[in-house]
């Protein structure tokens, strides 16, 4: 509808509040008063209220058409979500069938313990209701000493059920409630202490903002394009490490072709250890098509896929010509550097003996995609604009991300090189280069774009790698930690903040706080846990989390109740990881969508393949697999329990526990039907 205008007053003397009303669309309309009553308006009151009712009919029409607008989106997003449940019912596809890979049986063992849990719960229930109407009410969830008297005399209750249930409230006051409540005071002191340690790197980013701290590159490298003193420009390898990654592969490796650096003090190595022939072929015709336009690149592939990324980034080191570069940048396959990439990170290792690597920032061309790339948005804005900004700041030091960094090969060399032993090599060879003293930083203004992974199960197995490789490096770097030279302050934030609090502490409470200990509390309700603990911390918590981040701030309460969701894949991960299970050595390559190589492969667009290639590429879009969206047996379970728990928490009359539990049991439901990621019709 094309913007319109109402207007009413009285061409010679006004009648009531002249006001004039715009609509752009049904749902963006305002009201906007010309000028305030005057005294002739209220003499002649009885003459503009006719007037003014227009007015106000016009308004309300407008809100009801709002409001019917809301509704029929409401029902509209209603019938799609329970067509998608049916769906995912009548399939039923799970997160245990055999689909190219085997459940652990890390993974059964927890889902039986949750499974154990839910029934016990739900008969729990039962008993509870049935108690409910016998007239045991607990207002309260503590007992007084004159009940407690109460129910320890045999000759106070008559009946069966009566007396059955006495017992049972005395068998949780003697023996269930004390450990029980002991467990969650433990779990919340955790709590308080990583909620400490969270604002205090919050308070440390808003210092450098204040400040204006920023790292300073001591050297200006001359204009490439002039081709002046290339003497002054280092010898740089830079490495692209792939694997089956044939939609992001010319994105990644055009990107990397176009930085800016002489063509004689670079060379980049494609490292493909794709085990896809077709995949194999368009990566090679790829690397040969750049280097007849005279780019410094070669193609190597390994026939053995022994030790993952880490093997294959080894392998390329062990190059007899690589003694001949200073230093080493990393581009997993999916990222896009921009052309001043190298001109804005390798001038800070001029002067500076000391430092090993330089760490650039992720951005993300997805993240506005659907809901599971928001929430992801939100976690890592934080992690690189406040943990890894402050830590490279203050301490020098922070967990490399495995790519979009420099490193000085001589700092590689000095640290052992890349070891296979764990998945997250980027995390070992930062902590080994920190025991041999060179120093990192982190450069907040320079990105590098990349994907976020689009579908929960990419998102699940991405999550699991990264939680329970930090346990096995932890299991295997204590002894080193602890025989380095280095100070004091330095061992502890190694072992106890940067492995203890924020990769082992903060899965294990937040999973067992919020998801195992608060719904027994409602069975157990001898045991308490405070609304501050349950409501007001968290809620703080996450606020924090997502200030940098600002435009997220409307998905505060679904970060909120991801974040512990996802706290099930995080707490299994990192038992897998401490004890080594089975599960801790899967190394799964995060699948990718390639959405961020429409814009920049346009001019790529138009160039046609060869008709080999063509013909290639057809046969791999019918060799691939039918994606499916899946059910998630263990968020499932913990769905119901939760939900069981919220319905046993209106007996006690406890609002804010009600709701949480009511909101997180959903958000289970919704995470376990696969329906906040990727939907596959």
């Amino acid at each position: 509808m094309a913007p319109t205008s109402f207007y009413w007053w009285g061409k010679e003397t006004h009648r009531g509040t002249p006001v004039v009303v715009k609509m752009e669309n049904p749902n963006n309309w305002s009201m906007v008063e010309i000028e305030s009553p005057t005294e002739d308006d209220f003499l002649h009151k009885g003459r503009g209220r006719n007037k003014n009712a227009k007015q106000l009919t016009w308004v309300l029409l407008l809100k009801a058409h709002r409001a019917a607008g809301c509704l029929t989106s409401i029902a509209s997003a209603t019938l799609s979500i329970a067509t998608a449940v049916r769906r995912r019912l009548s399939s039923g596809r799970t997160d245990t069938d055999i689909d190219n890979e085997r459940p652990m049986r890390t993974s059964t063992r927890f889902y039986s313990c949750i499974k154990v849990f839910l029934w016990v719960s739900v008969v729990l229930l039962g008993f509870e209701v049935a108690a409910y109407y016998k007239g045991w009410h607990f207002e309260a969830p503590d007992l007084h000493l004159q009940y407690l008297y109460t129910l320890t005399n045999p000759f106070a209750f008559t009946g069966l059920f009566n007396s059955i249930y006495s017992k049972w409230v005395s068998i949780r006051v003697e023996y269930l409630a004390p450990p029980l409540q002991f467990l969650a005071n433990t779990c919340i002191y955790l709590f308080l202490i990583q909620s400490l340690d969270r604002l205090v790197l919050c308070l440390g980013c808003f210092w450098i903002r204040f400040k204006k701290i920023k790292p300073v590159a001591k050297q200006i490298l001359p204009d490439v394009e002039s081709g002046d003193d290339d003497g002054s420009f280092p010898m740089v390898l830079v490495q692209i490490p792939m694997c089956n990654e044939k939609e992001v592969y010319q994105q990644s490796i055009g990107a990397v072709c176009n930085l800016e650096w002489p063509k004689s003090r670079i060379l980049i190595q494609v490292l493909d250890d794709s085990d896809d022939p077709t995949t194999q072929m368009l990566i090679k015709e790829e690397v040969d098509k750049w280097r007849e336009d005279g780019v410094n690149i070669i193609y190597r592939h390994r026939v053995n896929r022994e030790g993952y990324k880490a093997g294959n980034l080894k392998s390329a080191m062990n190059c007899s010509y690589v003694k001949d570069y200073e230093f080493v940048v990393i581009f997993d396959a999916d990222f896009q550097p921009t052309p001043d990439f190298l001109t804005k990170t390798v001038p800070h290792f001029k002067d500076n003996e000391e430092l090993g690597l330089v760490q650039a920032r992720w951005s993300f061309v997805n993240k506005d995609e659907n809901l599971l790339t928001r929430l992801q948005h939100v976690n890592l804005a934080f992690h690189f604009e406040v943990e890894q900004q402050v830590n490279g700041t203050f301490l020098n030091f922070f967990g490399f991300n495995g790519t979009a960094g420099v490193w000085r090969i001589k700092a590689l060399e000095d640290s052992g090189g890349w070891l296979e032993r764990t998945t997250v090599e980027d995390m070992d060879i930062a902590v080994r280069a920190h025991l041999h003293g060179w120093k990192m930083i982190f450069l907040n203004d320079v990105e590098c774009q990349c994907e976020l992974p689009e579908s929960y199960e990419a998102y699940r197995k991405q999550q699991h790698r990264w939680h329970s490789g930090p346990m096995q490096l932890f299991r295997l770097c204590l002894p080193d930690i602890i025989k380095s030279k280095i100070g004091i302050w330095k061992k502890f934030n190694l072992i106890f903040l940067f492995f203890l609090l924020r990769k082992l502490i903060l899965p294990f409470y937040s999973f067992t706080l919020f998801c195992i200990i608060l719904p027994m509390t409602m069975f157990i309700p001898e045991a308490t846990l405070p609304a501050w603990v349950v409501c007001y911390i968290p809620a703080t918590m996450s606020f924090l989390n997502i200030l940098p981040s600002p435009k997220s701030f409307p998905f505060l309460v679904p970060y909120l109740l991801f974040e512990n969701t996802m706290s099930v894949t995080k707490f299994n991960a990192m038992i897998s990881g401490l004890f080594q299970l089975g599960s801790a050595y899967e190394w799964v390559v995060t699948k990718k969508s390639g959405r961020s190589s429409s814009g920049d492969l346009a001019a790529e667009a138009e160039e046609s393949p060869p008709e080999v290639l063509q013909e290639e590429r057809k046969a791999m879009k019918k060799k691939k697999k039918k994606k499916h969206n899946r059910m998630y047996k263990k968020e499932l379970m913990l769905a119901f329990l939760l939900l069981t728990a919220s319905c046993r928490s209106l007996l006690s009359a406890q609002g804010i526990h009600f709701y949480f539990l009511l909101f997180q049991g959903l958000s289970f439901l919704l995470v376990g039907l696969d329906l906040i990621g990727e939907q596959v019709e």
